[in-house]
């Protein structure tokens, strides 16, 4: 999946738990996370990657 051009992955771990990928640049985030839903593990991600862009803009 793709979120404001940085391309994501979530995977079912076990029930309630993802895995989750995805790389600014050169640096690669890795976590996990629970949720009952694929779609609010999504959304997690989605924000994580909103903060770590939030991170590397110029000020």
């Amino acid at each position: 999946m793709i979120h404001k051009g940085v391309e994501f992955t979530v995977t079912a771990v076990a029930p309630g738990i993802w895995k989750w990928q995805f790389r600014i640049g050169e640096k690669i985030v890795v976590g996990k996370t629970e949720a009952r839903l694929d779609l609010l593990a999504i959304r997690r991600v989605q924000l994580r990657i909103d903060r770590e862009l939030k991170k590397t803009a110029p000020t």
